[in-house]
């Protein structure tokens, strides 16, 4: 992808913060901007290539989806408790998962495993139109207040639903994102996405899963595995072998 040179002096920014605002990154208010821009900066380094994921993930308060004993390391690459057993997704994983996706503006989009909510909201400031599913108990709610507040669930749809069924009966997705881990994908999902579609999924419940990119063409379809993660097994399938 070709690039050029911008060279602009603005005196009153200084540090992370000015190299944000000069790369169109910089978030529109908060404490934590210059922590939002280290973020963005690590994922370059970490492989991230997707300008449109980037520029989401810069703008999206990370500090906001995370308790506020934790919210001084909301930017740092790490998972971060959420209460009751669950955590958040590392800022790396959520980057990847996004940018496996591809997600493109009007692209439908389901999210299985909907968590804190922040790959939701990332997801929605990409343009996608978001129907998230959740089938644990008691984490619906603060996430779906999370994105009230921060003006998401306009182009969200929190549900309570269990991952392996997926949304049976609606149209088909661009895009079908899990996040947590399937020991076997489940043919439901495959069968919900739309021609071209990709189903992202991390496989296998041992310390670490392997991020799969599934994409259907027509009748043909494609698995790609892609890095390795480590994500929570998803609730419904615990106990199969």
């Amino acid at each position: 992808m070709a690039s050029g040179r911008v060279i602009c002096r603005w005196p009153l920014l200084s540090g992370l913060v000015a190299l944000a605002a000069l790369m169109g990154l910089a978030y529109a208010g908060g404490e934590f901007a210059a922590e939002r821009a280290a973020m963005v900066a690590r994922l370059r380094k970490q492989g991230v290539r997707n300008e449109r994921v980037l520029r989401a993930m810069a703008r999206v308060p990370r500090d906001q989806f995370v308790p506020e004993e934790h919210r001084s390391r909301a930017y740092e690459d790490e998972e971060l408790p959420l209460g009751g057993g669950h955590a958040m997704l590392s800022p790396y994983v959520v980057a990847m998962m996004a940018q496996i996706a591809d997600v493109r503006p009007g692209a439908r989009v389901l999210q299985v495993g909907l968590g804190s909510g922040y790959l939701a909201a990332v997801l929605a400031e990409m343009g996608a139109e978001v129907r998230a599913y959740e089938g644990r108990p008691g984490v619906r709610p603060s996430a779906c207040e999370r994105l009230r507040a921060l003006g998401y669930l306009s182009s969200v749809r929190c549900e309570e639903a269990k991952a392996c069924s997926g949304a049976p009966g609606s149209p088909k997705f661009d895009a079908i994102i899990c996040t947590c881990a399937a020991q076997r994908v489940p043919r439901s999902l495959i069968e919900q996405l739309d021609d071209g579609g990709r189903l992202v999924i991390p496989v296998g419940w041992g310390p670490e899963q392997t991020l799969n990119c599934i994409r259907r063409t027509g009748d043909r379809i494609r698995a790609e595995v892609v890095v390795s993660v480590r994500v929570s097994p998803m609730s419904c399938q615990r106990g199969q072998q």
